[in-house]
């Protein structure tokens, strides 16, 4: 039975509405709109807050339907329980069906009220809980029969009854349907039916056997139907077939190799065996281009696909081969299943770009005994084979239908009756069949194929531990501590120890864990652990809580507390020790981090009702990398396999692992929604041993080598162009930098959402809105991202083929917590050149007073007078300058390249190499005693640096606290009564005539200055500080 698929509108409640009657109240209903159908809520009589906690169901007819739809939801005030000569309505929502989850994952959401227009005045909102339900489909009862039973089984008399006779009828009739009428078809074509079956409908079109106007055409090379027919069912009757010219023609009669056209193209026909074919080559200049391909932004790589499906009549019991041989390689499949054929079922994609590219394709079938020997062309274990010229092959692109397979009459050896179903074509990496199938450039490894992972939604899990009531133990209470151990998978948290006299313990903690769906996987649960005076650790009692029985919340509401009751874990049977009360919920309102903050590539929350339409898409185009370093060495040859991972938000894609090639070209082509322009891509390359595993199936025995990595921010992108540029691969090792290639790249952005609202997101929060309700401290979001890393490794590693834990990790910097001696000073270059700019400006102001230039000091003389005598031009002018240098600078902007990772700026040219091997040791430290005694006193001359700057920033704020605090009492008497003097003046004299002279003095020629610090300057210094009270 088919399901079918409701969407679940639960109207909980509403808040803070519109007074409309006249009184002070409303009488509100709710009135929803979704695909054509309409519902509407009960009125609540006079209430600003009403809740009507109602459940409305609306049906959906086709589940490709539903994305797309709005949701419509108008509140109403009922004029009839409180008239009103105003406008009824107090608001509306409208939300697309893409928010909506299934059931099991809503939540309750307060959506704001919105307007009708611009001048409507509205206020409030409203509580929904909106869910997906997929319901089977209850099949619908039996139709009456027309006619009634016939008493007689040699006569048959129509029923002229009424519908109101038959509705009269016994129940025994009605339950019982009559026996059919037999007809026709039945009595010449099919057996009776049985009794309690309907009578089957009359033969359609469908059924009507081909028409003599369009004969089966013959082959020239016809068998004999005993041949073909060996050891097989008997042919069916074929249905017509359609004569579309787009889609798939093939026809079928034993005997021939049928003719298959796939828009308007014959599929190839074999040709006489050869000899040998490794001195036949191609040119690929020869070959037809093809039509244009979905993949714009990578180059086109050809490939001869051979689709090899099944075999029969082989005069074998064993389960045969295929080998393949085209373009110089040698191929051989799996051994046949055996079924009522030989059934493979395997695709093989052969390079044609390869200047060794014959113009023969050999397919040939051999018994499995001798299958990779040498001498395959001798010996009663060849079973036959044929050829096929390159040139004759179909050419095929993605949006043209895709190739049937037909019978081949296998040729030589001793299957003169066997057949071989195959198909072969001419495409690109864009076909359907690219990914799963063998490729020349992989070396046919099962891991190497490219794939697209998602990773785990990530949830926060926050877990409030209240109290803990009727805790029996076996000593004195006042003798031990208690505290609660909450464990989740491998997340293990405790609360404070506690010591109470009465049996009941107060914590009032939350502890934060993540949890990644399905939740079924794991519980949480709950030790009291009980801590003797002995320093012994006894588990008092224990409560498990499922994931899936604990509420999910998308903002700050507090959600219902519960009360758990611990029982002995050791205990066969159920003894009670205890109960716990806690505040358990899922708080879908934050993103959970497992990127840094400043590079992350998704910033949306974890539940799917509060995401927001993209706004563009991303494109990427991974054409190849080129002069890779040698990563290993096999037999005296060094190597590299490389592949390339790529993630932004949690789609994470791999290209397949191009085999010892130190150029690889992948031409691979992937996309992503973008949903906020200030995030970042990032792809890395890496080096896979996986071929040197066992079929290609097991761990390989070393992990997968860093090659380099590449980010690329959304925001550098223009709209809808295509950047395709080669960027360096640089790799830091605790050997140094080194380049080990380069990756060539295409990149474009396209945006989907207007302009306005696309300009609308730069002015959004980044991070969702539970991150500045309830914020979560760096230290423990530092911990949670550690968490959320291993939750993604532990996923994408188990998937086919793995990501392995080192590519994740890299991927996510997971390790860029760490301490590294190069980043502090890099960091500190990187304050330096920020305040660079505003050093110039003093530097600039100086020499302007110092009269360096005198024309130039002479115009700022006139602006000064113009800004105080008109003061409405300062920001005006500010404006304007900050203009001109953002246009100035415009000119320096670089258009034709992306921005990369800067050698200068990291500091990674010229590095000590003791810092680069204090930069990658490992947690706790496993060097000698004596190199960590040497690093230890250089952080100490870093720390005393740091020290005094610290200090010296210190006592200057406390100097300008002691202008007001009497630690001086004579120096606060000078400056108090100056301030004294200043307000009575300013009092007095205009302001601008204040700060014309002020300005004045301040630019004064030198001549009139003197060159000892000015007095304001030294009575500064003067001023007390707390340094000489520290000991």
């Amino acid at each position: 039975m088919a399901d079918v698929r409701k969407l679940v509108v639960e109207v909980v409640d509403a808040r803070n509405l519109l007074p409309k009657d006249g009184h002070g109240a409303s009488s509100p209903y709710v009135v929803l709109d979704f695909h054509g159908q309409r519902r509407k809520t009960r009125a609540m009589i006079r209430d600003l807050n009403p809740v009507w906690n109602e459940t409305l169901e609306f049906n959906v007819v086709k589940a490709s339907e539903v994305f797309g739809d709005m949701l419509e939801l108008d509140v109403l005030h009922d004029r009839i329980l409180g008239p009103t000569t105003r406008n009824n309505f107090l608001g509306r929502v409208k939300l697309s069906s893409r928010q909506f989850v299934k059931k099991g994952e809503e939540a309750l959401i307060y959506y704001p009220l919105e307007k009708k227009n611009l001048f409507s005045w509205i206020q409030g909102e409203i509580g929904l809980r909106i869910y997906f339900v997929d319901e089977i489909a209850t099949p619908p009862p039996p139709t009456p029969p027309l006619a009634a039973p016939t008493p007689p089984p040699e006569e048959v008399k129509p029923n002229k009854t009424s519908a109101t006779s038959d509705d009269k009828s016994s129940p025994a009739e009605t339950d019982a349907p009559p026996p059919p009428l037999p007809s026709e078809a039945e009595t010449t074509e099919s057996p009776p039916a049985p009794p309690s079956e309907p009578t089957p409908a009359p033969p359609t079109e469908s059924t009507v056997p081909p028409s003599p106007e369009n004969p089966i055409p013959q082959a020239e090379n016809r068998a004999s139907p005993e041949d073909i027919n060996s050891g097989d069912p008997p042919p069916q009757p074929t249905p017509p077939v359609d004569q579309h010219p787009d889609q798939l023609m093939a026809s079928v009669e034993p005997g021939f190799v049928p003719q298959v056209r796939v828009n308007n193209i014959n599929a190839p026909q074999p040709v006489t065996r050869a000899s040998s074919v490794s001195s036949f080559t191609s040119d690929i200049s020869d070959t037809p281009s093809l039509e244009r391909s979905s993949f714009d932004l990578v180059d086109k790589m050809h490939y001869l696909f051979v689709r090899v499906v099944k075999a029969r009549s082989l005069p074998t019991t064993g389960r045969p081969v295929v080998k393949i041989t085209a373009s110089g390689c040698h191929v051989i499949s799996k051994p046949a299943r055996k079924t009522n054929f030989y059934d493979w079922d395997q695709t093989f994609a052969f390079n044609r770009d390869s200047p060794d590219s014959s113009t023969i394709l050999e397919i040939s079938v051999w018994d499995p005994l001798n299958a990779t020997s040498s001498n395959d062309m001798a010996g009663h274990d060849f079973l036959g084979g044929i050829c096929f010229d390159v040139g004759e092959i179909p050419l095929r692109d993605p949006p043209d239908s895709s190739l049937a397979p037909q019978w081949y009459r296998l040729e030589g050896g001793g299957a003169h009756i066997g057949d071989l179903m195959l198909a072969t074509w001419i495409g690109t990496q864009a076909d359907e069949s690219f990914p799963d199938a063998w490729k020349t450039d992989t070396a046919g490894n099962p891991s190497s194929r490219s794939k697209v992972y998602q990773s785990p939604k990530l949830w926060y899990l926050r877990s409030s531990v209240i109290e803990a009531q009727n805790i029996e133990t076996i000593i004195p209470l006042k003798e031990s501590a208690f505290q609660i151990k909450v464990q989740l998978g491998f997340q293990v948290q405790k609360t404070r120890s506690m010591i109470s006299s009465n049996g009941t313990l107060t914590w009032n903690e939350d502890l934060i864990f993540i949890a990644a769906e399905p939740f079924t996987e794991n519980n949480l649960t709950f030790l009291l652990i009980e801590s003797r005076q002995s320093k012994q650790h006894v588990i008092v009692g224990a409560a498990t809580v499922p994931l899936a029985s604990i509420e999910r919340r998308v903002d700050d509401r507090n959600v219902a507390s519960r009360w758990f009751t611990l029982e002995d874990p050791t205990a066969e049977k159920r003894v009670y020790k205890g109960r716990v009360h806690l505040r358990l919920c899922f708080d879908g309102g934050y993103h959970v981090m497992d990127e840094g903050a400043h590079f992350c590539s998704d910033y949306r929350p974890t539940a799917r009702q509060l995401w927001k339409p993209p706004i563009g898409t991303l494109e990427l185009g991974i054409i190849g990398c080129k002069n890779l370093l040698p990563m290993k060495s096999i037999n005296g040859k060094g190597s590299t396999d490389a592949y390339a991972v790529a993630k932004y938000g949690n789609k994470w894609i791999r290209t397949r692992t191009i085999t010892d090639s130190l150029d690889p070209k992948w031409n691979e082509q992937y996309t992503w929604k973008v949903y906020d322009p200030s995030t970042v891509l990032t792809l890395g390359v890496f080096d896979g041993w996986e071929v040197f595993g066992s079929n290609g199936f097991e761990e390989p025995a070393r992990p997968d080598s860093r090659v380099g990595k590449v980010r690329i921010r959304v925001s550098t992108l223009a709209i809808g162009k295509v950047y395709r540029s080669i960027f360096p691969l640089f790799l830091l090792s605790p050997f140094g930098l080194k380049k080990m290639g380069e990756i060539e790249l295409a990149v474009r952005f396209a945006r989907l959402a207007p302009t306005l609202d696309f300009l609308h997101v730069y002015s959004q929060p980044l991070l969702p809105m539970m991150h500045h309700l309830k914020p979560i401290g760096m230290v423990q979001q530092d911990v949670l991202r550690t968490t959320a890393v291993k939750i993604v490794s532990a996923h994408l590693l188990r998937s086919e083929p793995p990501l392995r834990h080192e590519v994740v990790t890299y991927m996510l910097d997971a390790d860029s917590h760490m301490f590294s001696m190069r980043k502090v000073r890099a960091n500190w270059l990187r304050i330096i050149n920020v305040i660079a700019g505003v050093i110039d400006v003093f530097r600039w102001i100086d020499d302007t007073r110092s009269w360096k230039n005198s024309t130039g000091t002479l115009l700022v003389h006139a602006l000064f007078v113009m800004l105080v005598w008109f003061p409405d031009l300062i920001v005006p002018t500010l404006a304007f300058y900050v203009f001109v240098i953002g246009a100035w600078n415009y000119r320096f902007h670089s258009k034709a390249s992306l921005p990369h990772f800067d050698t200068k700026i990291s500091l990674t040219e010229s590095i000590d190499r003791d810092e680069l091997d204090e930069e990658f040791d490992a947690m706790p430290c496993m060097r000698p005693e004596e190199m960590v005694r040497v690093r230890y006193d250089k952080l100490r001359v870093l720390g005393a640096r740091v020290q005094t700057v610290l200090g010296d920033l210190a006592t200057q704020g406390e100097r300008v606290q002691a202008l007001v605090t009497w630690r001086d009492p004579r120096a606060t008497g000078i400056f108090v009564g100056l301030c004294f003097v200043v307000a009575f003046i300013l009092y007095l004299v205009p302001s601008k005539m204040v700060a014309m002279a002020f300005g004045f003095y301040y630019l004064r020629h030198p001549i009139f200055r003197d060159r000892m610090p000015s007095p304001a300057l030294n009575f500064f210094r003067r001023l007390p500080s707390l340094v000489d009270r520290m000991l």
